[in-house]
């Protein structure tokens, strides 16, 4: 089953108030249902269609007809007469209306039955654990989605729009993702984002200081190789001896612990020899060996031994 069906199936269950039936089913009727001289709404989730029928018979009185068709899923059909449900749900006044009247969603319930209502026939999420966070609607018209846009980011959840075949209303954050399911009382699903999520995040995290770990060490080892090169092309060329003699012990501790950083050589150093250095001192030291080695680079004048 996928997260999408797990979600709508766990708030197809949740009990709700006279108005937030009215909101939430005025919602599925405006994003599902085919309005002639009766109402046909289809569906694919039979929780879904449960919840459909139980809030058209707990409003109005009246039953359903449910037709189940079985190609290579089952597809679930509702079909009722009564069109004076339309008027009641605020989407109909002298025409039917794509986005209902101000008084179905007009405090914070409400809001969320609508929203949870858009879920159920054209909300679907993908599962944090297998792919990337999204949550998106699709829906048939332009000026319908800039409404549907704007309450969902009543709640700050970021979403836009894109134009495709359909108008998709997407949000990407996952931390939005969550609070939408908040909003629409799926909480099960919220805990199993909020795991899911919260795993991600530390996975991301380690794997980040991971690789901040190996560039570190890479950076000590291209360091250091360059600091022995310099230091073996010096004994080469002109001799050692050509240093001072700090410069020279500094000289034999790289040579003699090659793959160390400066502040290990730094320890090692100041506990062998008992007299302490920094690893800025250290730091000085190698950089005047590099000069050093700079300077043979650009003479040819190593028979001398003698740096001009």
């Amino acid at each position: 089953m996928s997260f999408t069906s797990t979600v709508k199936n766990e708030v197809s269950k949740i009990e709700i108030n006279k108005l937030e039936k009215i909101a939430e089913l005025s919602a599925i009727i405006s994003n599902s249902a085919t309005i002639d001289n009766d109402i046909k709404i289809v569906t694919e989730n039979a929780s879904v269609a449960r919840r459909i029928y139980n809030l058209i018979k707990d409003l109005f009185q009246i039953s359903c007809n449910i037709t189940i068709r079985r190609i290579n899923k089952s597809i679930y059909i509702l079909q009722t007469k009564n069109k004076n449900i339309l008027k009641s749900l605020g989407i109909y006044e002298k025409k039917i209306l794509k986005t209902p009247q101000a008084y179905i969603i007009d405090d914070e319930e409400t809001l969320r039955a609508y929203l949870r209502g858009l879920f159920l026939m054209t909300g679907s999420i993908n599962d944090p654990k297998t792919a990337r966070y999204h949550l998106e609607f699709l829906v048939d018209d332009k000026d319908y989605a800039l409404f549907i846009n704007k309450l969902l980011n009543k709640y700050n959840l970021n979403s836009k729009i894109l134009k495709r075949n359909k108008y998709m209303i997407y949000v990407k954050e996952a931390e939005k993702i969550s609070d939408f399911l908040r909003i629409i009382n799926a909480y099960n699903a919220v805990m199993y984002f909020e795991d899911i999520r919260i795993y991600r995040d530390h996975k991301n995290m380690t794997n980040r200081l991971n690789n901040c770990e190996q560039a570190n060490v890479d950076k000590i080892i291209d360091s250091a190789t360059k600091q022995i090169k310099n230091i073996e092309l010096i004994k080469k060329t002109v001799g050692i001896n050509l240093l001072d003699k700090k410069e020279q012990m500094v000289a034999e501790y790289r040579l003699k612990y090659k793959d160390i950083s400066l502040s290990e050589l730094s320890d090692i150093i100041s506990l062998e020899t008992g007299k302490t250095i920094t690893k800025s001192g250290l730091y000085h030291r190698l950089k005047k060996i590099d000069e050093l080695a700079n300077k043979i680079k650009k003479n040819d004048c190593f028979n001398n031994k003698k740096i001009v």
